[in-house]
């Protein structure tokens, strides 16, 4: 199909050649619900064939249902030129030297504001010309290591992006910065915990949930905090930087294994669990709200084992599970089962059978909770003391997805069943703490400012 109407099919289509608007072009639509004033933009080969999009002069898409077409007024024509001139990045001897690794999706963007196109930026030229703020923070230096969504990456790209790190370590640089789609950006955090530890620099993680085509887009706020994170702070962790409040006011730094992104849409997704954050960053730098954190070193060295076993799930307990959830991995040769527990940490009596399967055939298999909060209690109720005489072990405060990647490094380390569980229960990164703040999971975040106004207004 000719790219004056790429991605539109059936009726929309028709409405489109009826109306001699093509791709691109700059209409008022009028519908029977109002007028709406933008771009037409394209379409994937596998959306709906009933909508037109529109790109509006809010910077917002719009979908108008081709029935509710009543007349398209073309004023005009912009075809995108899908490039970001390149400026080049300015140097400064006395800035530090950053490493920002893409995995995949869009680090930062520019709008084109002719065509509506949303185009991607990435080289340091195009970053500059795209944040040009970056320069005033660090010498900044790019690679691509992966194009993939996020729902995509898993232990070969792990692997690949722990390697790329350690590398650039030895090669100097005073911080890293990895690009990532937020979706699954709390697995490779926790899984690069064990994969690179004692790191002497900063190791930052950072996406965005709103794209650069949105008013509201994060990126580029998140982009220039992570920088100045990697390059400036003294935190040398394996960390997440996201927003803290849904205002554009800050970022928090999460620890790498104790970070989960809680909601699907809010720009403030990302949520330490269990504990506080690391600290906070903004225009003025990044302020601490802990001590405890391991700290920049002058050194190149690092710690890098990527040995991983992927034969490892998370089953979600729910009420009248059945066995054969648990014996279809076993006869499919997974050597690892984590278990999202409910309560303190229990599955329904039905299960016993297949769990006394699994660790007759060597299954490591290892309890969390999946209130996410608090810790696994086996003790306390006959169920937990049961569960653990079939060989299952608690993973105390450790996050489901956490646990399900250290049990795969933990395998990758030996198959021996009593050395995976002292890797298990022995913490590396935090994954299991002694205790949780005692106001943690009342103020979420261990007292940022707006809670605090919140709960001074609300609860006096």
């Amino acid at each position: 199909m000719s790219d004056d109407y790429k991605g539109y099919r059936g009726a929309t289509l028709e409405a489109l050649r009826r109306f001699e608007a093509r791709v691109w072009s700059e209409v008022r639509v009028e519908t029977e619900a109002g007028a709406f004033e933008g771009l037409i933009l394209p379409r994937s080969e596998t959306a709906d064939a009933d909508h037109l999009v529109l790109k509006l002069i809010s910077g917002y898409n719009v979908g108008v249902h081709h029935a509710r077409i009543l007349n398209i007024e073309v004023r005009g024509r912009k075809v995108a030129d899908y490039k970001i001139p390149e400026k080049e990045f300015p140097k400064d001897a006395g800035k530090p030297r950053v490493k920002l690794f893409g995995t995949g999706g869009t680090i930062a963007s520019r709008l084109d504001y002719r065509t509506g196109a949303v185009i991607p930026a990435f080289s340091p030229g195009e970053l500059y010309g795209s944040v040009p703020e970056l320069a005033d923070v660090c010498n900044l230096e790019t690679e691509k290591l992966y194009g993939v969504f996020s729902e995509n990456m898993g232990p070969a790209e792990w692997q690949g992006t722990a390697r790329a790190i350690a590398q650039a370590i030895k090669e100097g640089v005073d911080g890293v910065v990895i690009g990532h789609g937020t979706d699954t950006m709390h697995h490779t955090a926790a899984v690069l915990s064990f994969m690179l530890q004692d790191s002497p620099v900063p190791i930052v993680m950072v996406g965005s949930q709103r794209s650069s085509d949105r008013p509201s887009s994060d990126a580029a706020l998140n982009l220039i905090n992570a920088v100045r994170v990697a390059g400036h702070s003294d935190i040398a962790e394996i960390m997440v930087c996201m927003f803290g409040p849904t205002s554009d006011r800050y970022d928090l730094l999460h620890r790498g294994t104790r970070v989960r992104k809680m909601h699907s849409s809010y720009r403030s997704t990302f949520r330490t669990i269990g504990d506080i954050p690391l600290g906070r960053v903004d225009a003025d730098g990044v302020q601490a709200f802990r001590q405890d954190y391991k700290r920049r070193r002058s050194d190149r060295e690092v710690k890098l084992n990527t040995a991983f076993d992927d034969r490892v799930s998370i089953v979600y307990y729910y009420p009248n599970m059945k066995p054969d959830i648990i014996d279809s991995l076993i006869e499919q040769g997974y050597k690892g089962i984590v278990i999202a527990g409910t309560g303190l940490g229990h599955v329904n009596k039905p299960l016993y059978p297949a769990l006394a399967r699994a660790r007759a055939a060597g299954v490591a298999v290892y309890m969390t909770v999946q209130t996410l909060w608090g810790y696994v209690q086996m003790y306390v109720y006959e169920t937990g003391r049961e569960l653990m005489d079939l060989g299952v072990v608690p993973c105390a405060n450790m996050l489901p997805e956490v646990a399900y990647v250290k049990l795969g490094w933990a395998l990758g380390q030996s198959q021996d069943l009593e050395e995976v569980k002292r890797i298990m229960l022995t913490p590396i990164a935090s994954e299991i703490t002694p205790r949780e703040p005692h106001d943690g999971y009342l103020v979420f975040q261990g007292g940022v400012p707006e809670v605090n106004r919140f709960i001074s207004h609300h609860w006096k």
